[in-house]
């Protein structure tokens, strides 16, 4: 099969096409046909080495961790799953013709939606999912403080922020204020403008999806016994604020979460814009304009 392989640490040019072994699905897998497999930071920070203390790359390696597609086998002890199948879900390699994928990070694919846009939800969608429910353990009626609002991850974390009840400040470029508002947002702030986040009163919690040095400045906003909640690492600082809880995870395959959000989709309660869909030989085009950043979600297909 085809597949992009990945040899050493080092640009997006180090990701070349190659012919490997097609897998085999061992027990509790099924071999899927790629359709289409999502790109997101994780995978150019790990081909890069910019995660190798945590997430070390055994060489040759096969990125991606978001795939859409058909069964094509099963492995012993699958129940719930047949040849013919179209899945999508959280599996490593997955910028492949074919992948070998644990079912229990995988769902059938609701009718009506693509393969492109199935491929694009899986880690979005659960990090989404459990940054608001699970770390910053938002509540109807609290106030959130969402940066990277109309990012892929950041407009779901505000879907299921607003299904919870609870108010949402996005924070998002100036330029983007008017649709961050048009999404739901009570309020919406640029963060690079120190005058936004003076105007601020005290919010319950910040769920940040940008992280770096925006994190410290955030801080001083959130109330005592407040939850400041990110994707990227916890902030520089953190312990002159011991009143606040500091939540920095990594998200977890959840096939349910995947499916909420692709049935809001398929309802039209929830747009995922696609900023880029490019055919799996271009993936180092994908990682250049990933990197470069406001492409949106970008996504490879087969």
């Amino acid at each position: 099969m085809k597949a992009i392989v990945l040899d050493a640490y080092g640009p997006p040019s180090n990701l070349q096409l190659k012919d490997v072994p097609t897998p085999i699905a061992g027990p509790g897998q099924v071999l899927i046909e790629v359709r289409a497999a999502g790109v997101n930071p994780i995978d150019w920070k790990m081909r890069s080495g910019q995660m190798r203390d945590l997430f070390p790359v055994n060489f040759p390696a096969i990125l991606g961790f978001d795939v859409a597609g058909v069964v094509r086998s099963c492995g012993p002890a699958v129940t719930g799953f047949a040849p013919g199948d179209r899945v999508f879900g959280r599996a490593p390699a997955a910028y492949a013709e074919y992948l070998a994928g644990d079912v229990s990070g995988l769902a059938k694919i609701p009718s009506g939606l693509d393969f492109t846009t199935a491929a694009a939800l899986p880690v979005i969608s659960t990090t989404a999912d459990q940054l608001i429910r699970k770390a910053v353990q938002a509540r109807k009626g609290q106030t959130i403080l969402l940066t990277g609002a109309l990012g892929s991850v950041g407009r779901l974390a505000l879907f299921c922020s607003l299904e919870l009840g609870v108010r949402v400040i996005a924070g998002v470029r100036s330029s983007h204020i008017g649709e961050a508002l048009a999404l739901g947002a009570e309020r919406a702030v640029d963060p690079s403008r120190e005058e936004d986040l003076a105007a601020l009163e005290p919010v319950d919690a910040v769920a940040d999806c940008v992280g770096g040095e925006l994190g410290p400045r955030l801080l001083p906003l959130i109330k005592p016994g407040g939850v400041y909640a990110c994707i990227v690492g916890p902030p520089r600082g953190a312990e002159a604020y011991p009143s606040v809880r500091i939540e920095s995870f990594g998200s977890q395959p959840d096939p349910q979460a995947m499916l909420h959000y692709a049935a809001a989709i398929g309802a039209g309660r929830l747009q995922l814009p696609l900023g880029l869909v490019l055919p799996l030989a271009q993936a180092a085009e994908a990682h250049i304009q990933g990197e470069r950043g406001g492409a949106g979600k970008i996504v490879l297909t087969l």
